[in-house]
Protein backbone atom coordinates (compact mmCIF):
# COMPACT_ATOMS: atom_id res chain seq x y z
CA UNK A 1 0.00 0.00 0.00
CA UNK A 2 1.44 3.42 -0.96
CA UNK A 3 2.23 5.96 1.73
CA UNK A 4 0.74 9.43 1.92
CA UNK A 5 2.23 11.78 -0.71
CA UNK A 6 2.82 14.52 1.79
CA UNK A 7 2.54 15.34 5.45
CA UNK A 8 -0.07 17.59 7.04
CA UNK A 9 -0.93 20.33 6.16
CA UNK A 10 0.02 19.63 2.51
CA UNK A 11 -2.06 16.48 2.79
CA UNK A 12 -5.48 17.17 4.29
CA UNK A 13 -7.52 14.00 3.89
CA UNK A 14 -10.74 15.82 4.71
CA UNK A 15 -10.51 17.74 1.41
CA UNK A 16 -12.09 14.82 -0.45
CA UNK A 17 -14.94 14.57 2.07
CA UNK A 18 -16.07 18.19 1.96
CA UNK A 19 -19.17 17.82 -0.26
CA UNK A 20 -21.49 15.18 -1.62
CA UNK A 21 -20.20 15.82 -5.14
CA UNK A 22 -16.59 15.24 -4.14
CA UNK A 23 -17.42 12.24 -1.97
CA UNK A 24 -19.16 10.71 -4.96
CA UNK A 25 -16.12 11.27 -7.15
CA UNK A 26 -13.75 9.43 -4.83
CA UNK A 27 -16.10 6.70 -3.58
CA UNK A 28 -14.44 3.32 -3.86
CA UNK A 29 -17.55 1.10 -3.78
CA UNK A 30 -21.16 1.65 -4.74
CA UNK A 31 -24.42 -0.25 -4.52
CA UNK A 32 -26.68 -0.69 -7.55
CA UNK A 33 -29.91 -2.52 -8.29
CA UNK A 34 -27.87 -4.99 -10.35
CA UNK A 35 -26.34 -6.25 -7.09
CA UNK A 36 -29.63 -7.57 -5.69
CA UNK A 37 -31.26 -11.00 -5.49
CA UNK A 38 -34.64 -10.98 -3.76
CA UNK A 39 -35.54 -14.06 -1.66
CA UNK A 40 -39.30 -14.74 -1.72
CA UNK A 41 -41.42 -17.28 0.19
CA UNK A 42 -44.09 -19.19 -1.70
CA UNK A 43 -47.07 -21.01 -0.16
CA UNK A 44 -50.21 -22.67 -1.42
CA UNK A 45 -53.55 -20.96 -1.99
CA UNK A 46 -54.66 -18.05 -4.14
CA UNK A 47 -54.54 -14.34 -3.45
CA UNK A 48 -52.54 -14.97 -0.26
CA UNK A 49 -50.00 -12.62 1.30
CA UNK A 50 -49.37 -13.96 4.80
CA UNK A 51 -47.05 -11.95 7.09
CA UNK A 52 -44.02 -13.64 8.63
CA UNK A 53 -44.20 -12.29 12.16
CA UNK A 54 -40.48 -12.58 12.88
CA UNK A 55 -39.57 -10.74 9.65
CA UNK A 56 -41.42 -7.39 9.61
CA UNK A 57 -42.54 -6.50 6.08
CA UNK A 58 -41.92 -10.00 4.67
CA UNK A 59 -44.82 -12.21 3.55
CA UNK A 60 -45.46 -15.70 2.25
CA UNK A 61 -47.13 -15.41 -1.15
CA UNK A 62 -49.34 -17.73 -3.14
CA UNK A 63 -48.17 -18.41 -6.69
CA UNK A 64 -50.33 -15.67 -8.24
CA UNK A 65 -48.86 -13.16 -5.79
CA UNK A 66 -45.37 -14.50 -6.51
CA UNK A 67 -45.91 -13.58 -10.16
CA UNK A 68 -46.92 -10.07 -9.08
CA UNK A 69 -43.73 -9.85 -7.01
CA UNK A 70 -41.68 -10.98 -10.01
CA UNK A 71 -43.25 -8.24 -12.13
CA UNK A 72 -42.47 -5.70 -9.39
CA UNK A 73 -38.87 -6.91 -9.20
CA UNK A 74 -38.48 -6.69 -12.96
CA UNK A 75 -39.96 -3.19 -13.05
CA UNK A 76 -37.48 -2.12 -10.37
CA UNK A 77 -34.55 -3.60 -12.29
CA UNK A 78 -33.83 -6.38 -9.78
CA UNK A 79 -32.16 -9.07 -11.91
CA UNK A 80 -33.06 -12.20 -9.94
CA UNK A 81 -35.41 -13.63 -7.36
CA UNK A 82 -34.89 -16.73 -5.23
CA UNK A 83 -37.78 -19.02 -4.28
CA UNK A 84 -38.25 -20.74 -0.92
CA UNK A 85 -41.34 -22.90 -0.35
CA UNK A 86 -43.52 -23.06 2.73
CA UNK A 87 -44.64 -26.66 2.40
CA UNK A 88 -47.86 -27.98 3.90
CA UNK A 89 -46.88 -30.13 6.93
CA UNK A 90 -48.91 -33.01 5.51
CA UNK A 91 -46.44 -33.18 2.60
CA UNK A 92 -43.35 -33.41 4.82
CA UNK A 93 -42.09 -36.99 4.95
CA UNK A 94 -39.07 -39.10 5.85
CA UNK A 95 -38.30 -39.68 2.16
CA UNK A 96 -38.80 -35.99 1.21
CA UNK A 97 -40.36 -37.01 -2.12
CA UNK A 98 -42.19 -33.67 -2.44
CA UNK A 99 -38.77 -32.08 -3.08
CA UNK A 100 -38.69 -33.43 -6.65
CA UNK A 101 -42.42 -33.42 -7.36
CA UNK A 102 -42.73 -31.59 -10.73
CA UNK A 103 -45.80 -29.80 -9.37
CA UNK A 104 -44.47 -28.77 -5.96
CA UNK A 105 -44.71 -25.11 -4.93
CA UNK A 106 -41.22 -24.15 -6.06
CA UNK A 107 -41.58 -25.70 -9.51
CA UNK A 108 -45.11 -24.37 -10.00
CA UNK A 109 -43.97 -20.87 -9.07
CA UNK A 110 -40.93 -21.12 -11.35
CA UNK A 111 -43.07 -22.02 -14.37
CA UNK A 112 -45.55 -19.25 -13.58
CA UNK A 113 -42.79 -16.65 -13.30
CA UNK A 114 -41.02 -17.75 -16.48
CA UNK A 115 -44.34 -17.62 -18.36
CA UNK A 116 -45.19 -14.12 -17.10
CA UNK A 117 -41.77 -12.48 -16.69
CA UNK A 118 -39.31 -14.54 -18.74
CA UNK A 119 -36.55 -11.95 -18.55
CA UNK A 120 -36.08 -12.18 -14.78
CA UNK A 121 -33.69 -14.85 -13.51
CA UNK A 122 -35.21 -17.43 -11.17
CA UNK A 123 -33.01 -19.02 -8.53
CA UNK A 124 -34.18 -22.06 -6.58
CA UNK A 125 -33.11 -23.66 -3.33
CA UNK A 126 -31.75 -27.22 -3.32
CA UNK A 127 -32.07 -28.78 0.13
CA UNK A 128 -34.48 -31.18 1.77
CA UNK A 129 -35.42 -29.19 4.89
CA UNK A 130 -38.69 -27.69 3.51
CA UNK A 131 -39.88 -31.24 2.77
CA UNK A 132 -38.30 -33.19 5.63
CA UNK A 133 -40.42 -34.21 8.61
CA UNK A 134 -37.19 -33.97 10.63
CA UNK A 135 -36.44 -30.40 9.49
CA UNK A 136 -32.94 -31.26 8.29
CA UNK A 137 -31.32 -30.55 4.93
CA UNK A 138 -30.61 -34.25 4.47
CA UNK A 139 -31.98 -37.68 5.27
CA UNK A 140 -31.82 -38.67 8.94
CA UNK A 141 -31.07 -42.18 10.18
CA UNK A 142 -30.49 -43.01 13.84
CA UNK A 143 -29.92 -39.34 14.55
CA UNK A 144 -27.24 -38.95 11.84
CA UNK A 145 -27.49 -36.97 8.59
CA UNK A 146 -26.77 -39.27 5.65
CA UNK A 147 -24.51 -37.68 3.04
CA UNK A 148 -24.45 -39.84 -0.07
CA UNK A 149 -28.12 -40.85 0.05
CA UNK A 150 -29.01 -37.17 0.44
CA UNK A 151 -26.90 -36.22 -2.57
CA UNK A 152 -28.88 -38.66 -4.73
CA UNK A 153 -32.10 -36.95 -3.62
CA UNK A 154 -30.64 -33.49 -4.22
CA UNK A 155 -29.80 -34.45 -7.79
CA UNK A 156 -33.45 -35.40 -8.40
CA UNK A 157 -34.57 -32.14 -6.80
CA UNK A 158 -32.17 -30.04 -8.90
CA UNK A 159 -33.25 -31.77 -12.12
CA UNK A 160 -36.92 -31.12 -11.38
CA UNK A 161 -36.12 -27.44 -10.83
CA UNK A 162 -34.11 -27.20 -14.04
CA UNK A 163 -36.94 -28.84 -15.97
CA UNK A 164 -39.37 -26.29 -14.49
CA UNK A 165 -37.25 -23.49 -15.94
CA UNK A 166 -34.94 -22.40 -13.11
CA UNK A 167 -32.00 -20.33 -14.31
CA UNK A 168 -29.85 -20.72 -11.20
CA UNK A 169 -29.71 -23.73 -8.90
CA UNK A 170 -28.74 -22.91 -5.30
CA UNK A 171 -27.59 -25.98 -3.33
CA UNK A 172 -27.80 -24.88 0.32
CA UNK A 173 -27.52 -28.28 1.99
CA UNK A 174 -23.73 -28.46 2.61
CA UNK A 175 -23.45 -32.17 1.78
CA UNK A 176 -20.08 -33.32 0.45
CA UNK A 177 -19.98 -33.96 -3.29
CA UNK A 178 -23.34 -32.48 -4.19
CA UNK A 179 -22.04 -29.85 -6.62
CA UNK A 180 -20.24 -32.40 -8.78
CA UNK A 181 -23.23 -34.74 -8.77
CA UNK A 182 -25.69 -31.97 -9.65
CA UNK A 183 -23.44 -30.55 -12.38
CA UNK A 184 -23.01 -33.98 -13.98
CA UNK A 185 -26.75 -34.61 -13.90
CA UNK A 186 -27.53 -31.22 -15.43
CA UNK A 187 -25.05 -31.85 -18.24
CA UNK A 188 -26.33 -35.36 -18.89
CA UNK A 189 -29.97 -34.26 -19.01
CA UNK A 190 -29.68 -31.34 -21.41
CA UNK A 191 -29.44 -28.52 -18.86
CA UNK A 192 -25.87 -27.42 -19.47
CA UNK A 193 -26.92 -23.75 -19.46
CA UNK A 194 -28.33 -23.90 -15.91
CA UNK A 195 -26.02 -22.18 -13.44
CA UNK A 196 -25.05 -23.32 -9.96
CA UNK A 197 -24.68 -20.72 -7.23
CA UNK A 198 -23.29 -22.86 -4.45
CA UNK A 199 -23.85 -22.08 -0.79
CA UNK A 200 -20.19 -23.02 -0.46
CA UNK A 201 -19.42 -21.51 2.96
CA UNK A 202 -22.64 -21.84 4.95
CA UNK A 203 -22.17 -21.59 8.69
CA UNK A 204 -24.17 -23.22 11.49
CA UNK A 205 -25.61 -19.90 12.59
CA UNK A 206 -28.06 -18.52 15.11
CA UNK A 207 -29.11 -15.93 12.52
CA UNK A 208 -31.38 -18.34 10.57
CA UNK A 209 -34.22 -18.43 13.10
CA UNK A 210 -36.78 -16.19 11.35
CA UNK A 211 -36.18 -17.97 8.01
CA UNK A 212 -37.05 -21.30 9.62
CA UNK A 213 -40.26 -19.69 10.82
CA UNK A 214 -40.94 -18.48 7.28
CA UNK A 215 -40.58 -21.94 5.69
CA UNK A 216 -42.17 -23.80 8.60
CA UNK A 217 -39.03 -25.71 9.58
CA UNK A 218 -38.56 -24.40 13.14
CA UNK A 219 -40.95 -26.79 14.86
CA UNK A 220 -39.85 -29.77 12.78
CA UNK A 221 -36.10 -29.47 13.36
CA UNK A 222 -34.72 -32.13 15.68
CA UNK A 223 -31.26 -31.24 17.01
CA UNK A 224 -29.06 -28.79 15.11
CA UNK A 225 -27.14 -28.67 11.82
CA UNK A 226 -23.60 -28.47 13.14
CA UNK A 227 -22.53 -31.81 11.61
CA UNK A 228 -22.89 -30.42 8.09
CA UNK A 229 -22.92 -26.62 8.29
CA UNK A 230 -19.65 -24.86 9.09
CA UNK A 231 -18.23 -24.07 12.53
CA UNK A 232 -18.38 -20.27 13.03
CA UNK A 233 -14.81 -20.33 14.33
CA UNK A 234 -13.34 -21.48 11.01
CA UNK A 235 -12.01 -19.38 8.15
CA UNK A 236 -9.43 -21.46 6.25
CA UNK A 237 -12.00 -24.23 5.91
CA UNK A 238 -14.23 -21.86 3.96
CA UNK A 239 -11.54 -21.53 1.30
CA UNK A 240 -11.22 -25.30 1.02
CA UNK A 241 -14.98 -25.64 0.60
CA UNK A 242 -15.18 -22.89 -2.01
CA UNK A 243 -12.25 -24.37 -3.94
CA UNK A 244 -13.85 -27.80 -3.90
CA UNK A 245 -17.20 -26.51 -5.16
CA UNK A 246 -15.54 -24.55 -7.97
CA UNK A 247 -13.58 -27.65 -8.98
CA UNK A 248 -16.85 -29.61 -9.07
CA UNK A 249 -18.58 -27.13 -11.39
CA UNK A 250 -20.05 -24.26 -9.39
CA UNK A 251 -20.34 -21.09 -11.47
CA UNK A 252 -20.73 -18.77 -8.48
CA UNK A 253 -20.25 -19.13 -4.73
CA UNK A 254 -21.98 -17.78 -1.65
CA UNK A 255 -21.07 -17.01 1.94
CA UNK A 256 -23.90 -17.32 4.47
CA UNK A 257 -24.72 -15.55 6.76
CA UNK A 258 -23.48 -12.18 5.58
CA UNK A 259 -22.59 -9.44 8.03
CA UNK A 260 -20.93 -11.63 10.70
CA UNK A 261 -18.81 -13.20 7.94
CA UNK A 262 -17.58 -10.25 5.87
CA UNK A 263 -14.01 -11.42 6.46
CA UNK A 264 -14.88 -14.68 4.70
CA UNK A 265 -16.37 -12.77 1.74
CA UNK A 266 -13.14 -10.80 1.42
CA UNK A 267 -10.92 -13.87 1.64
CA UNK A 268 -12.98 -15.78 -0.93
CA UNK A 269 -12.98 -12.91 -3.43
CA UNK A 270 -9.28 -12.19 -3.01
CA UNK A 271 -8.26 -15.84 -3.22
CA UNK A 272 -10.44 -17.06 -6.09
CA UNK A 273 -11.56 -13.95 -8.00
CA UNK A 274 -14.85 -15.63 -8.93
CA UNK A 275 -18.43 -14.28 -8.72
CA UNK A 276 -18.95 -14.09 -4.97
CA UNK A 277 -22.24 -13.52 -3.17
CA UNK A 278 -23.45 -13.18 0.38
CA UNK A 279 -26.84 -13.86 1.90
CA UNK A 280 -28.02 -11.16 4.28
CA UNK A 281 -30.04 -13.70 6.23
CA UNK A 282 -33.33 -13.42 8.06
CA UNK A 283 -31.81 -12.70 11.46
CA UNK A 284 -29.74 -9.83 10.06
CA UNK A 285 -32.82 -8.39 8.38
CA UNK A 286 -34.96 -8.83 11.49
CA UNK A 287 -32.41 -7.08 13.70
CA UNK A 288 -32.27 -4.02 11.46
CA UNK A 289 -36.04 -3.89 11.01
CA UNK A 290 -36.71 -4.45 14.70
CA UNK A 291 -34.34 -1.69 15.75
CA UNK A 292 -35.76 0.65 13.10
CA UNK A 293 -39.34 0.02 14.18
CA UNK A 294 -38.38 0.88 17.75
CA UNK A 295 -36.77 4.12 16.60
CA UNK A 296 -33.33 3.04 17.73
CA UNK A 297 -31.71 3.39 14.29
CA UNK A 298 -32.51 5.02 10.96
CA UNK A 299 -33.78 1.98 9.05
CA UNK A 300 -33.20 3.29 5.53
CA UNK A 301 -29.64 4.38 6.25
CA UNK A 302 -28.82 1.15 8.07
CA UNK A 303 -30.24 -0.87 5.18
CA UNK A 304 -28.03 0.83 2.60
CA UNK A 305 -24.97 0.87 4.85
CA UNK A 306 -25.27 -2.84 5.57
CA UNK A 307 -25.56 -3.70 1.88
CA UNK A 308 -22.68 -1.42 0.92
CA UNK A 309 -20.57 -3.34 3.44
CA UNK A 310 -20.98 -6.46 1.33
CA UNK A 311 -19.72 -4.65 -1.76
CA UNK A 312 -16.75 -3.29 0.18
CA UNK A 313 -15.97 -6.85 1.31
CA UNK A 314 -15.74 -7.97 -2.32
CA UNK A 315 -19.21 -9.34 -3.03
CA UNK A 316 -20.60 -9.12 -6.54
CA UNK A 317 -24.15 -9.34 -5.24
CA UNK A 318 -26.32 -9.89 -2.18
CA UNK A 319 -29.39 -11.95 -1.44
CA UNK A 320 -31.44 -9.63 0.73
CA UNK A 321 -35.03 -9.23 1.88
CA UNK A 322 -34.43 -5.49 1.53
CA UNK A 323 -34.17 -5.85 -2.26
CA UNK A 324 -37.41 -4.08 -3.30
CA UNK A 325 -37.03 -1.34 -0.68
CA UNK A 326 -33.43 -0.56 -1.57
CA UNK A 327 -34.22 -0.80 -5.30
CA UNK A 328 -36.92 1.82 -4.91
CA UNK A 329 -34.50 4.02 -2.99
CA UNK A 330 -31.74 3.61 -5.58
CA UNK A 331 -34.25 4.36 -8.36
CA UNK A 332 -35.39 7.52 -6.60
CA UNK A 333 -38.92 6.20 -6.05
Amino acid sequence: MSHLPAAYPAARLRRTRQSAAVRGLVRENSLTVDDLIWPIFVRDGEGVEEPVTSMPGVVRRSVDKIVEAAREANDLGIPAICLFPYTDPSKKTEDCAEAWNPDNLSNTATRAIKDAVPEIAVMTDVALDPYNINGHDGFVKDGKILNDETVEALVKQALSQAEAGADIIGPSDMMDGRIGAIRSALEENGHSEVMILSYAAKYASAFYGPFRDAVGASGALKGDKSTYQMDPGNSDEALRLVGRDLDEGADMVMVKPGMPYLDICRRVKDHFGVPTYAYQVSGEYAMIMGAAQNGWIDGDKAMVESLLGFKRAGCDGILTYFAPAVARKLNGL
